[in-house]
């Protein structure tokens, strides 16, 4: 064997039987082979092994059954980012002249997907708030609706849906009920009657700000449509970033039960502060969605969102006055994260909509990290002495 050919086949390790990785290893492959034609047939006519990590990779896999697990349903599908999610699934299940009814709080590109990109395509949508229940059954009863699409608690001012309330009016009407779970974690929710659940994983599944990926999540009747798309569409998690995600799962727990535990004292520390008008964090028993997420989360979360006194121009101040917050989009991650209203206006908000929306120009998220949570509450003290209140 001459070296080229040599270099381009080299010898196979393969480990005794019984003699496994305490870590699984990275599938970094494209493609897969079989010893003969006819398994290499029967493997492709049948869907079972692996051929191309386009349609299925052994990594991809190990981490879309964790998933699934976790949020307790059979099936899931993971793709390159939380919007290839958003997209894969509105992409599976909606057709020309379909209607799906979205709310005024959802997250904005998952706004922009439904009206900018779908209704190029003939896909007909209408946006509610997600408290007013009689404008849902109302729009149920004059749409034929093949989706209902909602995030609970929302981005960002973290109102809580009845999931119960809306999948029940959903089915009701013939239609499915999507859940962007992103924000109450990945086991939150899993008892109630959603059909599918997508997760952006580049939040608290990598926990670690360094790598993006997607995951929808349901049943295998409806998964196995939603994989037939992503095949076609393409949107595929590359085996090393699907490792990094896998990783972080293991410290997942630990990670948001911090987290959560710190947001609770930032948002009761918040509360009683004179530059603070508004403290919106279920976890308080003041806080509107309270009893409600007591009831169908398993914690309050990490995020928590504030509208400051004074004017935007103060909010600015404060926003540039803080040391261990970084000024950056996303959430989950180890380093506390802030969002300025500057950044997440509702700018394709009207009317009524936008005021639902509840994004005004003092209003400010916060991603709660894995800091000291004294040298937080001393930062966020420290830096409202620059409102102007």
């Amino acid at each position: 064997m001459k070296p080229s050919t040599f270099a381009n086949h080299p010898p196979e390790i393969l480990l005794p039987e019984g003699n496994r990785p305490l870590v699984a290893p990275i599938y970094q492959s494209v493609k897969f082979e079989f010893p003969t034609l006819a398994e290499t047939e029967e493997s492709w006519e049948r869907g079972a092994g692996f051929n191309y990590s386009r349609t299925a990779n052994p990594t991809v896999a190990a981490l879309e059954a964790t998933l699934a697990g976790l949020q307790g349903r059979q099936g899931c599908v993971a793709v390159g980012s939380g919007m290839g999610a958003v997209s894969t699934a509105l992409w599976s299940l909606l057709s020309a002249g379909d209607h799906v009814l979205s709310f005024a709080e959802s997250y904005g590109p998952t706004r922009r997907m439904i009206t900018k990109v779908l209704a190029r395509y003939g896909v007909r949508s209408t946006f509610v708030s997600i408290d007013d229940h009689a404008a849902v059954e109302r729009v149920l009863g004059e749409h034929q609706t093949a989706v209902v699409w909602f995030e609970s608690p929302t981005n960002p001012v973290l109102k809580i849906a009845d999931i119960d309330r809306i999948a029940e009016m959903a089915h009701r009407h013939g239609a499915l009920a999507v859940l962007d779970n992103t924000f109450a974690g990945l086991e939150a929710h899993a008892e109630l009657p959603v059909d599918l659940f997508v997760h952006s994983l580049t939040k608290y599944a990598s926990g670690h700000g360094d790598v993006m990926g997607g995951a929808i999540i349901g049943d295998e009747s409806i998964i196995q449509r939603v994989r037939s798309h992503a095949n076609t569409l393409g949107p595929t998690l590359d085996p090393h970033a699907a490792y990094l995600i896998q990783r972080g799962l293991k410290t997942y727990h630990v990670r948001r039960r911090a987290a959560c535990e710190s947001a609770q004292k930032i948002a009761e520390f918040l509360m009683t502060h004179a530059k603070v008008a508004t403290v919106r964090y279920p976890g308080l028993p003041s806080d509107p969605g309270h009893s409600l997420a007591a009831r169908q989360m398993r914690d309050f979360g990490t995020v928590l969102c504030i509208d400051l006194k004074g004017t935007g121009e103060g909010t600015r101040r404060f926003a540039e006055a803080l040391r261990f917050f970084g000024m950056a989009a996303s959430l989950g991650s180890t380093e506390s994260l802030i969002v300025p209203p500057s950044l997440q206006q509702a700018r394709d908000l009207t009317g009524d909509l936008k005021v639902a929306a509840g994004i005004g120009d003092t209003t400010t998220r916060l991603s709660i990290g894995l800091e000291d949570v004294d040298d937080l509450i001393e930062d966020l003290s420290q830096a409202l002495q620059h409102v102007d209140a």
